[in-house]
């Protein structure tokens, strides 16, 4: 598992803006203006060539849409992207870890090789829902996962290759040793642990401070946001009596939220000042 996937500081200008994107987009019916985007990204360490490339590459790619307010020109995200945006945000902020009893969802599928794109598809998809592998053309996941699963492959046309069973482990072995041949925990721990170390003693800067700098605060709210992002995709939310004992997404998911709790409005108040191009504080 690629630790850059965990590290805002590599995060590409596409991610820092989708990532804007997806934690503003609420206020103002979503629209940032060029100019604000561009002072926005500079505070996260990106220049104004970089944003404008970024911007016009999401754009062709369909996730923003131009559009003119008070004759400035910026972007929305389209309807698409916010769709799969807000459909991410039930992993990323609402995912539970249910009980072994409540059983696993089988992903079944077989994919002709003339269409080994969708093949590639479907498994990139799966992976990003948190699904592991327990043989070929067999994938496996907790059974809270199906709604997402069934939206994700009526989305991409894949619903005709795959077949969906609930199902418990019956048989053999021990359960928590299966689940460790079926996912990368290890890798997964890693990241986790990563995580925290990076955004352990950013809480400790912060809840020592009575004062709370805004741009500061946009900068390590939105980072924080951008690393933590694809870690609940990874994790497929399996219970908590089949992970090691001392699983580090337990602290990692109680330090995101602490983080967020106290960057949340520092860092909304920055963007409100930029979104009216007001001075933002230092």
């Amino acid at each position: 598992m690629d630790r850059a996937v965990a590290d805002g500081r590599g995060a590409q200008p596409r991610q820092l803006i989708v990532t804007v994107y997806g934690l503003y987009s609420g206020v103002s019916d979503g629209w940032f203006s060029v100019a604000s985007l561009v002072r926005l990204l500079a505070d996260l360490g990106v220049d104004e060539p970089a944003v404008r490339s970024s911007v016009s590459r999401l754009k062709r790619r369909g996730v923003l849409d131009a559009r003119r307010v008070g004759g400035a020109a910026g972007y929305v995200l389209s309807d698409a992207a916010g769709q799969l945006l807000r459909e991410g945000d039930r992993l990323v902020l609402q995912r539970s870890r249910p009980e072994v009893a409540a059983g696993w969802l089988l992903a079944v599928f077989s994919v002709p090789e003339s269409e080994r794109q969708k093949r590639h598809t479907l498994r990139s998809r799966l992976t990003r829902l948190g699904f592991g592998t327990a043989a070929p053309g067999v994938w496996i996941a907790p059974a809270h996962l199906h709604q997402e699963t069934a939206e994700m492959l009526q989305r991409y046309g894949l619903r005709d290759y795959v077949e969906l069973f609930r199902a418990d482990h019956l048989s053999f072995g021990e359960l928590s040793a299966k689940v460790a041949e079926w996912w990368d925990l290890d890798g997964l721990q890693e990241l986790y642990a990563d995580f925290l170390s990076r955004y352990g003693p950013v809480w400790k800067r912060w809840s020592g401070r009575a004062s709370s700098p805004e741009r500061e605060a946009f900068v390590d709210y939105v980072r924080m946001h951008a690393d933590w992002r694809s870690l609940p995709y990874l994790d497929p939310g399996l219970p908590r009596t089949l992970l090691p004992g001392n699983w580090n997404g337990s602290r990692a998911v109680e330090l995101f939220g602490a983080v967020d709790r106290r960057l949340a409005e520092p860092a909304q108040r920055h963007v409100n000042r930029v979104r009216m191009g007001v001075s933002p504080d230092g």
